[in-house]
């Protein structure tokens, strides 16, 4: 078996799944920064996998792993802002639409629920009480920001989904997806595993 790049060996030693059977059997890992002001693209996003020789490979993304500010002040439910909850949520995923308009990994593809923590004081702080935390279908996908561009602050992207900041990386994230199944036809759901800094 060949050794694990660093940030699997993390992902293991947490007694989570590592996914290596075969070419493309994509490890989706978030880190979340250690800072809890909401707004930034301060997270990252790592794709780790084994090409058709065998040989481990990683690529980094810059994303968010939390909302923007206009979520955290106006929240679109009462009870406040989604936050996923770090873990590893495994197969909870798909390739579908985001708002009907390009690919991205939804979560009502799988229809699985997915816990969040809710933050409801409308301030700039990211909020994790574990005793706010619920489970269920909540739209947290995978996407992009911006389709043209490098946006520099999340902003409205993202209500608690996962989304990362470039949509050159976006596109490389979607063109992994669809070599896990174009090797793997029956591997079409996606988990990721959610770690901070």
């Amino acid at each position: 078996m060949s050794v694990y790049p660093p940030i699997l060996q993390r992902v293991a030693a947490l007694g989570y799944q590592v996914f290596d059977a075969g070419a493309y059997d994509l490890n989706l890992i978030g880190i979340r920064s250690s800072n809890r002001n909401a707004g930034s693209f301060d997270d990252l996003f790592c794709v780790a996998f084994k090409d058709e020789e065998g040989i481990w490979t990683t690529h980094w993304f810059a994303c968010t792993c939390d909302p923007g500010l206009p979520w955290m002040a106006s929240p679109s439910r009462e009870d406040g802002t989604a936050i996923l909850v770090p873990g590893q949520h495994r197969s909870s995923w798909g390739l579908g639409l985001h708002r009907q308009k390009y690919e991205a990994l939804c979560q009502r593809v799988t229809g699985k629920d997915l816990p969040v923590y809710r933050d409801g004081n409308k301030d700039t702080v990211l909020d994790m009480d574990p005793d706010s935390i619920e489970f269920g279908m909540f739209g947290i996908n995978i996407h992009r920001a911006s389709g043209t561009r490098i946006a520099p602050k999340v902003g409205k992207y993202s209500a608690g989904c996962i989304v990362i900041q470039s949509p050159i990386d976006f596109d490389k994230l979607i063109e992994l997806c669809h070599k896990q199944i174009e090797h793997h036809p029956t591997w079409t759901t996606f988990s990721f595993t959610l770690l901070e800094d």
